[in-house]
């Protein structure tokens, strides 16, 4: 009987720091409140704003699927545009030359993406750092000025037409198509850390020694974060095509590559709430300043600087105390600094 009651006197320790009752509603009155403001914001914004929050979406979906791959597995990828590029290209023949429709091309050009990024696997499955970074940055470099430029597969300069689904036209519409897919993306990626191939490609990150003596089979889980990154980057090209209606290489060239590594970067490896919020403004700012070339060439490098001085973890240490509160934590401002390869807060919402 004492016994008993001792072990019961611990048990309110147990629920020391967790949220009451009215703690988590309001944390998920603030979710829900944000989720609104999303879904109900395109009612209210000209087409032309809409259609940019469209296409920030599409490079958040690009930012998760780089995330896989630099966040996760520890990878390096310069050339993460010619995964977008086979996606949107196989998405718009899909659909307007086959005359499949939109709903199965976008999982066609998730399939032809992961076969890019799996042929890439194969060839970087040995190298590390600089190397990797080189035949990422040659693999880029390749699909734009040899693959998307065969008039037979491409159309050449005159691109590919990519007719956007029936009901979803306008922009309003478009951008709830965006909406799901972002969605379901998330939750993919959120399931993926809670299996045993993403604690393993996790594992790999830190120490491809420690995980392989572990029994991890860090060839095979490496290519497995190839795959998926890929296929992530082919759903997102396909989304990127239509929102287009028209696709033609020069879309896809490295100041686009080196536009989707800025964000990953500056957003935080490894941080969903950091890359959200990079990718969101690397994709809108450039088209509201109209400033394309200098935004990319002057103002992200700038922002990478800064990033790694003074911030490491990006914007994901940044919203870290409030991820963290979300999640069920106290609202703290102190908080570990973590870098660039942990994300700032290693893997987070």
């Amino acid at each position: 009987m004492a016994v008993t009651s001792q072990q019961s006197s611990f048990l309110p320790l147990l629920k020391v720091g967790m949220p009451s009752g009215s703690e988590w509603f309001s944390r998920a009155a603030v979710v829900a409140g944000m989720g609104s403001v999303l879904l109900l914001l395109p009612l209210v914004l000209p087409s032309f704003q809409v259609s940019w929050i469209s296409l920030g979406i599409i490079y958040v979906i690009v930012g998760l699927s780089i995330n896989v791959l630099m966040g996760y597995a520890g990878q390096v990828s310069l050339g993460h545009q010619a995964f977008v590029g086979v996606g949107a290209f196989t998405s718009a023949l899909m659909v307007s030359e086959v005359g499949m429709p939109f709903w199965f091309a976008i999982f066609v050009a998730a399939g032809t993406g992961a076969v890019a990024a799996l042929a890439l696997g194969f060839v970087a499955l040995r190298l590390k750092g600089l190397y990797l970074a080189l035949i990422t940055l040659a693999y880029g470099g390749i699909a734009e000025r040899v693959i998307f430029s065969i008039p037979s597969l491409t159309g050449g300069g005159a691109g590919t037409l990519a007719p956007r689904p029936n009901g979803f036209a306008g922009e309003t519409a478009y951008l709830y198509v965006c909406y799901a897919v972002l969605g379901t993306v998330l939750f993919v990626d959120w399931r993926l850390l809670k299996t045993k191939a993403g604690r393993a490609i996790l594992a790999i990150r830190e120490n491809e020694i420690a995980a392989a003596s572990f029994g991890i089979n860090v060839v095979g889980y490496k290519l497995l974060a190839f795959v998926l990154s890929g296929a992530v980057a082919g759903v997102a090209g396909s989304l990127f095509a239509h929102w287009r209606t028209v696709v033609v290489s020069v879309d896809f060239d490295f100041k686009l590559a080196l536009t989707f590594v800025l964000m990953a970067a500056v957003g935080g490896l490894g941080s969903r709430a950091g890359i959200f919020g990079a990718s969101m403004f690397f994709a809108i700012f450039p088209l509201a300043a109209n400033a394309l070339t200098v935004w990319v060439l002057i103002i992200g490098p700038v922002l990478l600087l800064f990033t790694l001085a003074v911030a490491p973890g990006g914007m994901g240490q940044q919203l870290r105390p409030i991820t963290e509160w979300l999640r069920g934590k106290p609202f703290s401002l102190k908080h570990d600094e973590g870098g660039v390869q942990t994300g700032g807060a290693g893997v987070r919402p």
